[in-house]
């Protein structure tokens, strides 16, 4: 057989095994999201205070940010502190009081935190909250 007939199949056998990610990898390693339950849409506006567990139990202000039009925050650690981040317990805080307050809407909770455990700072974190006045559930997402 011809090496022109074989060029094809070595090319194509060659690139089956590449693989090129769809889109570039955020380097910021935890992002929230939350969804108002009672409406089914995203809930913009809602500051989200992130926190790392320190010697004696303290917790340590790493950064803030609020919620986007679409209620995440893709990048919740900061650039300055990203240095910081290593494996050990943290806590985000969703300032839900400040969000129903601004909709004259009475709440339960004023705010809701999450603390979670880090065990690889090369992993990406995840955190959702489904959040209604009267209640809340969250999960690791991905």
């Amino acid at each position: 057989m011809p090496l022109r007939a074989i060029a094809p199949w070595l090319l194509a056998a060659g690139l089956a095994g590449l693989v090129l990610p769809a889109q570039a990898a955020d380097p910021n390693p935890l992002s929230v999201h939350v969804l108002n339950l009672q409406t089914g849409q995203p809930s913009p506006g809602i500051r989200v205070d992130l926190e790392r567990r320190v010697e004696a139990g303290q917790w340590q202000a790493l950064g803030s940010g609020v919620t986007d039009e679409q209620g995440r925050i893709r990048a919740l650690v900061p650039a300055d502190a990203l240095g910081q981040w290593s494996a050990g317990e943290y806590r985000v805080v969703f300032r839900t009081g400040e969000f129903y307050a601004r909709q004259q809407q009475p709440s339960f909770f004023p705010e809701i935190p999450v603390v979670f455990r880090v065990d690889s700072a090369k992993q990406h974190y995840h955190v959702p909250l489904l959040l209604s006045p009267f209640g809340f559930s969250t999960y690791r997402g991905n």
